[in-house]
């Protein structure tokens, strides 16, 4: 295995691809993880924590459509969904080249 932060930034960093062909926040980094998780040390642990994540915004994104009819609370909730999707990345990114592991807030563990 061999050390590659850089990857490992890039990978973080494709979550922000929505913003410019506005989908693959998931697919990216999911194809980044499966192909380089036995070849990149460390990329196991950051990959499965991006797919969490990603998968819990998802979850997040469901959950506030039917507080859309409930005085627009869904409407904040995709605001605050939107910046948390925009920040997180960029600070994991940051983390993740100074090698550390970070995590995501108010993720579900699905892969664990």
């Amino acid at each position: 295995m061999r050390q590659d932060n850089q990857l490992l930034v890039i990978t973080h960093l494709s979550q922000l691809i929505t913003l410019v062909i506005g989908f693959g926040s998931l697919i990216v980094p999911l194809i980044l993880w499966l192909t380089q998780k036995d070849k990149v040390y460390q990329m196991d642990d950051h990959g499965k924590n991006i797919i969490n994540f990603q998968l819990s915004l998802i979850v997040y994104c469901l959950m506030c459509i039917p507080l859309i009819l409930l005085f627009g609370l869904g409407l904040v909730g995709f605001i605050i969904l939107g910046v948390i999707g925009f920040i997180f990345p960029i600070i994991n990114a940051v983390k993740a080249s100074n090698g550390e592991v970070p995590t995501y807030p108010l993720s579900f563990r699905f892969i664990n």
